[in-house]
């Protein structure tokens, strides 16, 4: 069964990175706006994130929406929980929140 394998391979993307961003395109080729403003929010976050293109792998790009209940790509996890889309991000960005969440969550920093 296809979903079971999906989903599997979802939990795994997720269980494994500490952030994983499902995304349309790659950290440095974004395929939509809202791609490329949820990795110039975590681009200014300063911290190593997974990216997943979804647009490579239709299975992963419809297995997501189900996987988090939400309808919309890009998505966010960080360490195994659902954040939210770019919108969300970019909230919680402007806020302070999103860097506190990844301060707290203890979320590895990059060099530089």
């Amino acid at each position: 069964m296809a979903d079971t394998d999906t989903n599997t391979r979802i939990a795994s993307l997720v269980g494994e990175n500490d952030v994983v961003l499902f995304m349309k395109g790659t950290p440095l080729f974004p395929q939509c706006g809202f791609s490329n403003l949820a990795v110039n929010i975590l681009d200014h976050c300063g911290v190593a994130y997974e990216s997943v293109d979804v647009l490579q792998d239709m299975e992963i790009r419809q297995g997501i929406k189900a996987y988090s209940d939400w309808p919309t790509i890009p998505q966010l996890y960080v360490k195994g929980e659902f954040i939210g889309g770019s919108d969300i991000m970019k909230e919680m960005f402007e806020a302070g929140e999103l860097q506190q969440l990844m301060e707290e969550k203890q979320i590895a920093r990059i060099e530089g």
